[in-house]
């Protein structure tokens, strides 16, 4: 391929003369990059590429050509089988529309771009920065979370891949949300360094993936000393006018604009024959030499015509959320109406036409593009407007020749902004079609309108309807007893649905070894009910006689604090299950100290899977958010703290709602986690000992996909037939009985703990973590600390030995009693900051056990 662009001169020959730049490398990267300069003060230069479809005008058969043969040779670098595996991600904005041609050439893998729109209503599935950008953050915001989760190869497509530092984000963020052993990289162009290439082979093997680069073309980019501040003095210069810079609209003269070359497919780029992409001899508006158009915006030869698409119904407009193969079979299917009802709003003398895109919607106007290339005798080019700011300069070796500015028009969510369509003025286009989402179909949108108006005789306007996923339906009212729990209505009303229908339940051994293979998660099933023995039953009624006053003072403490700095109105939401107790409780309270009648609501969270979020929409739609007080019974060594305090940050992120405080209240926090509490000593709470019969014959919470959808609230059971056995308002009101006489008690403890140093230490944390490797479990998941956590293990899951502390009295003779049982051994240890820690079986196998069932050392 000749380089040459005009007479003989390089795109980038400009930038290189004055900087000093270099592209060093494969022979074809000066044809398919020139250089700018931008407006940017992280980087001076900016790769303009001539393929991509985005600052230059080009063919969208080459453009199309390009991303569609890169999935191509994807497809053969996974085969069959991996492809059928892979989800493809797209890079915004510059690369949503490469992105989405590297899935049509891959052919059955689904899509999704990164977006910088937020779009209300529609999660967050994860995010990154891009540092060196003119705008840093990206949004991943798929209608079904499920795109990312799976286990198959993600393909991340930019359009170049500099330093890595944008792939290397990407991946830290989703690799710790959904692990997967296969990445693959694409880009037109790799222009890492080898340092840079060293630390993507250093991270691949630092999590224990696999990543592959496939590029259409390698080198690296030459900078000298000084480049940065350079390019700046050189921007400052053109901009202020000094220079002959583009202003605010510049246009090239005629015989002045740019000439951009097309790969051709015998020159080594590896284009897919069916595209039929060599170049004509004198394309349009990318090469040859621009004819005068008509400049007055206010000429009687200027118009704009709107054209009505007939977009498919619900079909998306990009990757924004998803785009799937049978999406893509739809599109397909209209593409040749579409185009043939741009091809009617054409002028029949229209021999060069120009398809200009909008910022992130590239794929759809490519299409267009290229489905109307094949339909009309004119010769048709491609580009987008964009957020990148980038200096014009009118000369032949500088690849941004003109540049119009108008004001943003879709309203975004960083507040209005110019933005920028690069090449156009000047071209000598005889129409220009304007393809936009419906979300910028604005009044601003005048702006563009009229600056292409000054520099083509025709202006269409194709608006394709922005998609957005369809918006839950209406929550329902919470659940309340009678008919859901064995509690008083006014008690609480939980958000959950009711699975009491649902057959749940499975032996603890096989849920254990479904959970630790990975089979399963421990929220998707659930454990058969204990049934206390009558000799346990009594252990449960001594220890609530003893440790009634204890609880009625924690309990007084804690919702003291909670008025005090919280909320003089509170709305207690509870943690199912074993903070519903608690948060009745602490409602009993309110109502006894200080009258309140103080709503309390109970909701699921699971352990890496966060916290119900339809959940906390109801509770935003009923109440402000900074009123909620999230309540537990205890902490153990803080997962659930973290797990929420995640999960609310993740909210906020997809749905925009903000005031949730994630700080947990609790009646005792012997893990140091929290900083609002009534104790931190660990002692036995009596609603530990068991399950459903003391929590208002509900279930611990389920979430399964088959059962729980996108717009459900998690799951429980109601078990009514336990009815014989419940003394859940029996420790109620055990507790509350002991109000009065520890009232004056609370009054002194709350005043200690509000001018006390609550900071919480994590000491907890750091104690299990050392248990962990003391007793060689590599896995603080299965280290339980606390009284009420080390019940759990005794109860639902399958025990592999009780740490004691060295002289525990009473506090434990359930957990002796329990361990008994199950055969497991209580080693007593003398320096330990719990009563005691229940150790789950490390790597358990049904043959781990007794034939009993009863648990054995390995």
């Amino acid at each position: 391929m000749n380089k040459a662009v005009n007479n003989g001169v390089w795109s980038g020959s400009w930038v290189a003369e004055r900087l000093g730049v270099e592209l060093l490398g494969d022979p074809e990267l000066t044809d398919l990059l020139g250089l700018a300069l931008r407006r940017n003060p992280k980087r001076a230069h900016l790769l303009v590429s001539n393929v991509l479809g985005k600052h230059v005008p080009q063919s969208p058969s080459i453009v199309y050509g390009y991303g569609f043969t890169l999935g191509h040779r994807v497809r053969d670098l996974l085969g069959p089988d991996e492809s059928r595996r892979a989800v493809v991600l797209g890079y915004a904005e510059t690369a949503t529309g490469l992105g989405h041609a590297v899935a049509d050439g891959i052919a059955v893998a689904p899509y999704l771009h990164s977006t910088r729109r937020p779009v209300p209503g529609v999660a967050t599935a994860g995010g990154f920065e891009e540092s060196h950008s003119h705008a840093t953050s990206h949004l991943l915001l798929p209608e079904n979370p499920a795109l990312l989760a799976g286990e198959g190869p993600l393909v991340l497509v930019d359009d170049e891949f500099s330093t890595g530092n944008t792939v290397l984000n990407t991946i830290r963020d989703l690799h710790g949300r959904y692990p997967r052993d296969r990445y693959v990289v694409v880009a037109l162009v790799d222009m890492r360094s080898a340092a840079d290439a060293g630390r993507l082979e250093e991270f691949a093997a630092e999590i224990g993936a696999r990543v592959d680069l496939v590029a259409a073309a390698s080198g690296t980019v030459r900078l000298p000393a000084g480049v940065l501040e350079k390019g700046q003095e050189l921007v400052a210069r053109y901009e202020s006018g000094g220079a002959g810079a583009g202003s605010r609209s510049s246009a090239a003269p005629s015989g002045l604009v740019a000439q951009f070359p097309a790969p051709l497919k015998d020159e080594g780029i590896d284009v897919d024959p069916s595209f039929e992409v060599a170049p004509n001899p004198n394309p349009p508006g990318a090469r040859g030499t621009a004819r005068p158009a008509p400049t007055d915006p206010h000429s009687t030869h200027n118009r704009t015509t709107r054209v009505d698409l007939r977009w498919p119904r619900n079909l998306p407009d990009g990757g924004r959320h998803g785009f799937t193969p049978a999406h893509r079979i739809r599109l397909e299917q209209a593409l040749p109406a579409m185009a043939a009802r741009l091809a009617e709003a054409l002028p029949e003398d229209a021999h060069r036409v120009h398809i200009l895109g909008f910022e992130e919607l590239m794929y759809a106007p490519l299409r267009l593009a290229r489905e109307l290339e094949q339909i009309v005798d004119a010769d048709v080019t491609y580009s987008t407007t964009t957020r990148s700011p980038v200096l014009a300069v009118d000369d032949p070796g500088y690849a941004i020749r003109t540049r119009l500015t108008f004001p943003a028009h879709d309203t975004p969510a960083d507040g209005p902004g110019d933005r920028y369509a690069y090449n156009i003025a000047g071209a000598g286009f005889d129409a220009v079609v304007a393809v936009v989402d419906s979300r910028g179909d604005t009044p601003e949108l005048h702006g563009l309108l009229a600056e292409l108006a000054a520099h083509t005789p025709h202006v269409v306007l194709a608006v394709v309807p922005s998609y957005v996923p369809e918006r839950p339906p209406m929550l329902p009212e919470p659940l309340r007893g009678p008919a859901f729990s064995s509690y008083a209505p006014e008690e609480v009303g939980w958000l959950l649905q009711d699975l009491s229908d649902v057959t749940l339940e499975a032996p603890t051994e096989e849920r254990e070894e479904a959970i630790q293979s990975g089979g399963a998660h421990y929220a998707e099933s659930l454990p058969v009910e204990y049934q206390p023995s009558e000799q346990y039953q009594e252990l449960f009624h001594t220890a609530l006689d003893e440790a009634a006053g204890r609880l009625a003072l924690a309990v007084g403490a804690v919702t003291e604090l909670v008025l005090a700095e919280r909320s003089p109105h509170p709305v207690l939401v509870s943690l199912a299950r074993a903070g519903t107790p608690v948060g009745v409780l602490m409602r009993r309270w309110a109502q006894y100290r200080h009258g309140l009648d103080l709503p309390h609501y109970a909701v699921s969270i699971v352990r890496g899977r966060g916290i119900d979020a339809n959940a906390l929409r109801y509770l935003a739609a009923q109440h402000d958010p900074a009123d909620v007080v999230f309540v537990d019974g205890w902490t153990g060594k803080g997962a659930i703290t973290r797990e929420l305090a995640d999960a609310i940050r993740e909210f906020e992120e997809s749905d925009g709602v903000t005031g949730f405080d994630p700080e947990i209240a609790v009646l005792a926090d012997p893990g140091s986690c929290v900083k609002t509490y009534g104790t931190r000593e660990d002692f036995l709470i009596p609603s530990a000992c068991l399950n459903s019969t003391v929590s208002g014959l509900i279930s611990r919470t389920v979430l399964r996909s088959d059962l729980v959808g996108p717009h459900d609230f998690h799951g429980a059971k109601f078990y009514r037939e336990l009815a014989g056995a419940d003394v859940s308002v029996e420790f109620l009101d055990a507790v509350a009985a002991r109000f009065p006489e520890v009232s004056d008690a609370v009054t002194v403890l709350a005043k200690e703990l509000l001018a006390a140093d609550r900071t919480p230490t994590w000491e907890g944390w750091a104690a299990v973590e050392r248990i962990s490797e003391e007793y060689g479990i590599h896995d603080v998941n299965l280290v339980k600390p606390g009284v009420g956590e080390t019940t759990r293990v005794l109860l639902r899951r399958v025990p592999w030995k009780i740490l004691a502390r060295a002289g525990a009295g009473a506090d434990l003779d359930h957990v002796r009693l329990l361990a008994e049982q199950r055969g497991v051994p209580v080693e007593e240890v003398a320096e330990l900051p719990y009563t005691c820690v229940g150790l789950i079986h490390p790597k358990y196998t049904r043959g781990a056990t007794g034939a009993d069932g009863k648990a054995v050392a390995v």
